[in-house]
């Protein structure tokens, strides 16, 4: 899931970074790039505390949505790609039934893709997830 991450600095070089979609998710960096690193460690950590206490895990919203909060006027928006899977609890084998032509270009689409498709299952649910985002 692509998390969008708001920028903020007083002086262009150190970077507070808030993650609007996770709340009290904040973090810095002494530059863009540290910023960045350092607020995946922070959703990765928030996310693991998420799902230990059993709580949803938040879906992410658009940039446009969160540019009409007053709270990140004049931010630096930028993104972190965070595989959401692991918290989503123990995965389950089932048995689905797909049309073979379906399922010939899922195949092909995670041979071709395998960075941001690992594997059928998880390209299954990746695409479930986007499906459903916002529907919660």
């Amino acid at each position: 899931m692509r998390y969008p991450v708001a920028l903020h600095t007083d002086d262009g070089e150190s970077f507070g970074v808030t993650v609007p979609d996770i709340p009290g998710c904040f973090s810095a960096g002494d530059n863009e790039d540290e910023a960045l690193d350092n607020a995946r460690e922070a959703i990765l950590g928030h996310l693991e505390l998420l799902a230990e206490s059993g709580e949803e895990i938040p879906s992410a919203r658009p940039i446009s949505e969160h540019r009409q909060n007053p709270d990140f006027e004049g931010a630096i928006w930028g993104f972190v790609e965070i595989d959401v899977t692991p918290f989503l609890g123990k995965a389950e084998k089932i048995n689905i039934t797909v049309p073979r032509l379906v399922l010939r270009q899922i195949d092909l689409y995670v041979q071709t893709h395998s960075k941001e498709a690992r594997s059928r299952s998880a390209f299954l649910t990746q695409a479930a997830l986007e499906r459903m985002k916002g529907i919660r």
